[in-house]
């Protein structure tokens, strides 16, 4: 009982950076409809400007978060403004292409620019831990995942109550109402777009805290983050965070009780049954 308590509490710790991973995917996904297959390459270089902040500016991996973000929005934003722009009107399997091309090419240019060495980001306090009700809780994953939860709540906020997220919101459900209402899909898009990859960025940064980082965590990222999304739902953030909580667990029970071999097995069979059973997510609408 003890253990499973343990690798319960492991799980939502791990499910709440889940969250944050795919919050990102889902944002592009439901207001521009594209499946970025490019998500988990800006997850990485999130990490890598979290690792090159530590190694060589002292900068703590919490308080690279901001950077990390600004980076990824920029590349975000002048990818849409720059590439994906000219496609957005084209058949979504178009738009796989293109984000599969430059998941390819960020993918590469890492290897080139960053090696293929395993990285870690060890900072003082990354050995600390707590007891909770006799589970043994790593700080700087407990950390993580309050930050992860605290970006998602942020960004729900914001779609609700600002004036960009209203319109964000707005270009989602009805495009055309939006234009009557003043409302410019040219600029909405690209800030969409780019606070995607800025939430991306910031995943990339808790996740090397907390797991190696090399150029090639990309692909296993995306279709985590993919899976999450569907099983969540797109309807809103909170959707996400189940998603992530609930594969989190998934994964710690099956790596308890199978084995860590079938852990991506058992993601991935979730999100075929929750396909079946309920394909708008365990918190959407259904239709």
């Amino acid at each position: 009982m003890h253990l499973l308590w343990q690798i319960l509490v492991s799980g939502v710790l791990l499910g709440g950076l889940y969250a944050l991973m795919a919050l990102g995917l889902t944002l592009v996904w439901g207001v521009l409809n594209i499946v970025n297959l490019a998500h988990g390459a800006f997850i990485m270089l999130g990490a890598y400007v979290c690792y090159y902040l530590f190694a060589f500016a002292h900068v703590d991996p919490f308080a690279a978060l901001p950077i990390s973000m600004a980076v990824l929005f920029c590349l975000g934003y002048g990818l849409q403004r720059g590439v994906l722009n000219l496609i957005m009107r084209a058949q979504m399997f178009n738009t796989l292409l293109m984000t599969f091309g430059i998941e390819v090419a960020l993918t590469y240019l890492a290897q080139i620019v960053f090696s293929a060495d395993f990285r870690t980001i060890n900072p003082s306090y990354a050995g600390a831990n707590f007891t909770l009700m006799g589970a043994t809780v790593p700080l700087v994953r407990v950390m993580a995942c309050g930050v992860a939860l605290v970006l998602t709540v942020g960004l729900w906020l914001f779609l609700l109550h600002s004036r960009a997220g209203r319109a964000i919101r707005a270009c989602a459900q009805n495009l055309g109402a939006a234009r009557l209402y003043g409302v410019s899909p040219r600029s909405i898009y690209p800030l969409t777009f780019g606070l995607g990859a800025a939430l991306a960025g910031a995943a990339g940064d808790l996740y090397g805290v907390v797991s190696q980082i090399h150029p090639y965590i990309g692909a296993v990222l995306t279709a985590k983050s993919f899976a999450i999304a569907i099983v969540g739902g797109l309807e809103s953030p909170l959707g996400v965070i189940v998603g992530g909580m609930f594969l989190g667990v998934v994964e710690s029970l099956t790596g308890l009780y199978i084995g860590p071999t079938y852990v991506d097995v058992a993601s991935f069979g979730i999100l075929v049954l929750v396909l079946i059973v309920r394909p708008t997510g365990l918190l959407g609408r259904a239709a």
